[in-house]
């Protein structure tokens, strides 16, 4: 705002050609516009963000409305209007009949970045459309598979020794406060913590858990010296909202509330669910071909210094189907396209992960049986299909 008064002052020979008339007109409309069309994008930009929770989940509205675009294009609509009314207020200084060259351009600069803003603007609005948010949800979701889960392929959980389980507690650390969640772990610092102090540190809860007051955030085991309390909260990551970081649940529990929110009596939209199926297949073929045993940490030596509670082949599978079988249970579509996923599983997936995987078709089977009376209304919906009604995969097997 003081560059008008530093061009009046000390550039004086700094003069646009532009007359003063016509600047304090055009610096008279660009402020007036901006203010309205401020007033008036935002207004629908919340108003859209407000409707799409009832069709959506709360909690992932929330990370549209705040996104850096929204806050930025804000802040740049705000500095144009009230750099346009400075701007304005040094032309014809003292009745000069100057136009201050540098700042007049400015002007014309910030108009030019409020559009480039309104349009960014506009596409971080059409993110709020079903397939990009289920897409956006799948591309967090597999980031975060990537980042957490060794590319390598399945093993069995890592044993331990005898040794690991007899430490006794020396220490623990409660949460105090309002209630947050664990949002992240540093387990390349727990596990330096844990090795100086000759110790093994037991986090309490997961990654995506609500602390509470006094609630144990983390035990030490084994050790004869106490280990810094600020190092070890330094290292655990808490928030007011749960993050896709380390968190790979946290993106199969938004598209299946995306999923059972669209096959609820009000809406009643179950391609909806099926479009969120697909995004949720692709995360588990992800997860069952990774191995998922990150929850213990050894240092250098081979010992175990660090454990935390994470999700199991089986944690995931019942996240991403139970809901969605019981709420999309009458909707035959929902039940193919379930049956063509749990069926391409069985087909990509090394054979570890077989067994849970037919325990969930015995489930969806039994759903079906329960659900639909007639006999040929039982073998259409248990046909595997992708598309839910598009092109069947050959005929069902009997059922009960």
């Amino acid at each position: 705002m003081s560059l008008p008064r530093v061009e009046h002052y000390f550039l004086p020979g700094s003069v646009s050609t532009l007359s003063a008339a016509a600047a304090m007109n055009v610096c008279s409309a660009i402020a007036s516009g901006m203010i309205a069309l401020t007033g008036i994008v935002f207004s629908l930009a919340f108003v859209m963000v407000q409707f799409s929770a009832t069709a959506y989940s709360p909690r992932l509205v929330l990370w549209v409305a705040r996104d850096p675009v929204v806050s930025h294009a804000l802040g740049v609509f705000i500095s144009t209007f009230l750099y346009a009314l400075m701007a304005l207020a040094w032309v014809d200084r003292d009745a000069s009949g100057k136009v201050p060259f540098i700042s007049g351009w400015l002007v014309f600069a910030l108009l030019l970045a409020s559009m480039a803003m309104f349009i960014a603007l506009i596409e971080r609005v059409g993110l709020l459309q079903v397939n990009r948010m289920l897409i956006f949800i799948g591309a967090r979701g597999r980031k975060a598979i990537d980042e957490l889960y060794p590319a390598t392929a399945v093993v069995s959980p890592t044993a331990k020794t005898a040794a690991d389980y007899q430490r006794r507690v020396t220490q623990t650390l409660t949460h105090a406060g309002r209630p947050q969640v664990i949002q992240a772990i540093d387990s390349d610092a727990l596990v330096n913590l844990a090795t100086q102090a000759g110790a093994v540190i037991e986090i309490a809860a997961a990654v995506g858990d609500t602390l509470l007051e006094r609630m144990p955030l983390a035990r030490v085991c084994g050790s004869g010296q106490v280990v810094d309390e600020e190092a070890l909260k330094s290292a655990i990551e808490i928030g007011d909202e749960r993050t896709f970081e380390q968190d790979p649940k946290f993106a199969l529990r938004l598209l299946v509330d995306i999923a059972i929110k669209a096959l609820s009596p009000a809406i009643n939209d179950p391609t909806t669910a099926v479009q969120a199926l697909d995004q949720i297949e692709d995360l588990l073929l992800r997860l069952g071909s990774r191995c998922l045993d990150v929850g213990s940490c050894r240092d250098n030596q081979g010992s175990i210094r660090l454990t935390i509670p994470s999700p199991d082949w089986d944690d995931f599978l019942r996240l991403a189907l139970d809901e969605i079988r019981y709420c999309g249970a009458s909707s035959v579509q929902v039940m193919r396209r379930m049956k063509a996923l749990i069926g391409d599983l069985l087909t990509v997936l090394p054979a570890e992960r077989h067994e849970a995987l037919r325990h969930w078709e015995r489930r969806l089977h039994v759903t079906i049986g329960r659900t639909f009376a007639d006999a040929e209304e039982k073998q259409e919906a248990a046909v595997p299909d992708r598309q839910g009604l598009g092109i069947g995969e050959g005929k069902a097997s009997d059922l009960p």
